[in-house]
């Protein structure tokens, strides 16, 4: 897919504004619904209150002028962080944004000292599992969560 010039000025990741959970949402909506069909489910993404994720944890997201074109979730544990979800709007695919959010998750782990990034996918998710472990990240385990059969991933820093 080519990218056009528009998707190519999205800035540095900044945090999401306490109104952005239902943009996010659509954005997720996008990212991942290719997968339904894929995994006969819902993919968590999804469904994920991402007012609450904001709320809660750290949200960050990539502008394009004031469209958002990619979001990060990372939620904080004492001795990791994990990387709950990245999600970029199908357009823009092939823009190096996910990479940008993947390096800021990075970013953000190696300024509180956590020895390692974690996250999980589903199993039959092989782009992004491929994606991930070009980026660096081994799979730990599997484990079978409700309906879904995931795969973890870890990052050691």
């Amino acid at each position: 897919m080519t990218v056009s010039l528009k998707h190519s000025s999205a800035g540095a990741p900044t945090r999401a504004a306490s109104g952005d959970g239902p943009e996010i949402s659509n954005l997720a909506r996008k990212a991942f619904e290719h997968y339904v069909p894929v995994m006969n489910a819902i993919p968590v993404p999804m469904s994920t209150d991402y007012s609450a994720m904001i709320r809660e944890h750290e949200v960050w997201v990539l502008r394009d002028d004031d469209t958002i074109v990619a979001s990060l979730v990372l939620v904080w544990h004492p001795d990791h962080l994990l990387l709950e979800s990245v999600a970029v709007d199908p357009d823009c695919q092939g823009s190096g944004y996910g990479r940008k959010m993947l390096d800021w998750a990075l970013k953000r782990a190696k300024e509180a000292s956590v020895p390692d990034i974690r996250l999980y996918t589903n199993i039959l998710m092989v782009e992004n599992r491929d994606w991930y472990l070009r980026a660096g990240f081994v799979e730990t385990h599997e484990e079978q969560r409700g309906d879904k059969h995931i795969v973890h991933m870890i990052y050691r820093l």
